[in-house]
């Protein structure tokens, strides 16, 4: 097998996306129906750890790309010019991520149609210190400290891949100074987060849930995976890509990834393991001529392009769909309820997603990439 290192296009990659989008909205949906006493499957655990799944695939498919053009960078140019990698990032990520701050802060509140139980005290109680971190993206650190109203809730996950582009760049700089890089990158998270504790001086219990719920967001090491199949591509490690490139080595790996989601297993270790086989996944999809998915559809390409927004805007679009319901049609449970409120769900978040993408995010991708590159 020949792999070609100076290859920047995947392919079936907006296919992955489509899917890890996909399985998050279904679990917030679900999850909003839970909340609002409507009859809802969440408690199934397929449902309880599709968003998770979700964002778990997102973070592999990002540390395999954002590694890949990194390396490429330093392979092609002998560096790596972070000031134009963050301002490519900047212009990627920012601008949606705030628009949906902006709007579940000082828009949505004053919205009846938006209406979701418990965010009065999370728009009034500690309001500053949330707006701080999130204005400093750093969603996750708020998610944990104070909790977000539930239309931004999903952002907690920028929070970590933002941390994971501070880190990533100066480790493929610099490879003979990845250990103190790294050391300093955890102090620094560490010392975040302590100082946060101290601030909010919750509990005894309380801290340690934060912790907990903290260290299982942050999954670095799942997008450092990512970044380990990315680095076997560029570097054509032809032996261990042509075992797992095998059909019938995928044919074993993807029936034990459907029969372990599909039993609702939950054990300690659970997403790494997932991990694992997203990987698997990742690479066999984007960089093998003979894989045995393929994910080329029209349908699923559109919604991988515009499954940042999918995924940052469909929590908004849930509860207004759900609402609306509530206000025109109460009492209204049967079947038919259940498939039409799915399908007006999904179909407004694409094209809520689809809007954002053609006139805020395609022009600001066009004048990053005249501006900054890819």
């Amino acid at each position: 097998m020949v792999v070609d290192n100076k290859k920047r296009y995947f392919p079936n990659l907006n296919g992955i996306r489509a899917i890890a989008a996909t399985l998050v909205v279904f679990h917030h949906l679900e999850q909003a129906k839970h909340a609002l006493g409507i009859a809802n499957i969440y408690d199934v655990p397929i449902i309880q750890h599709a968003g998770r799944l979700g964002v778990g695939l997102f973070f592999v498919l990002s540390g395999f790309l954002i590694t890949y053009l990194l390396l490429e960078e330093r392979g092609r140019f002998g560096d790596v010019d972070t000031k134009k990698f963050y301002l490519r990032r900047v212009f990627r990520i920012w601008p949606v991520y705030f628009i949906i701050i902006g709007l579940s802060f000082f828009v949505f509140p004053h919205i009846p149609i938006f209406d979701y139980p418990g965010v009065e005290e999370k728009l009034t109680v500690n309001l500053p210190e949330r707006l701080t971190l999130l204005l400093l993206v750093l969603p996750n650190f708020a998610f944990v400290l104070y909790d977000l109203p539930y239309w931004c809730a999903q952002t907690w996950s920028i929070g970590v891949e933002e941390q994971f582009y501070y880190l990533w760049p100066w480790l493929i700089k610099y490879p003979k100074k990845r250990v103190p890089i790294f050391l300093f990158f955890l102090l620094l998270t560490a010392g975040l987060l302590y100082l946060g504790l101290e601030m909010v001086d919750p509990s005894e219990e309380t801290r340690k849930s934060m912790i907990t719920t903290f260290l299982g967001q942050f999954r670095i090491q799942t997008m450092a995976l990512g970044g380990l199949c990315a680095w076997l591509v560029y570097h054509g490690k032809a032996k261990f890509l042509n075992f797992i490139f095998r059909k019938d080595v995928q044919i074993v790996a993807y029936v034990m990834l459907l029969a372990l989601f599909f039993s609702g297993v939950h054990f300690f270790g659970f997403l790494e393991v997932y991990a694992l086989f997203f990987a698997f996944f990742v690479l066999n999809v984007s960089c093998n001529p003979n894989t045995i998915v393929h994910l080329g559809h029209p349908v699923m390409d559109h919604l991988g392009k515009i499954s940042y927004g999918l995924y940052i805007y469909h929590v908004a679009v849930i509860v207004v769909i759900i609402n609306l319901f509530e206000t025109y049609a109460p009492g209204w449970r049967d079947m038919s309820y259940q498939a039409i409120l799915y399908v007006l769900s999904f179909v407004g978040s694409v094209a809520v997603a689809t809007f954002s993408f053609n006139y805020i995010e395609k022009p600001l991708l066009a004048y990053k990439d005249r501006k900054f590159g890819r």
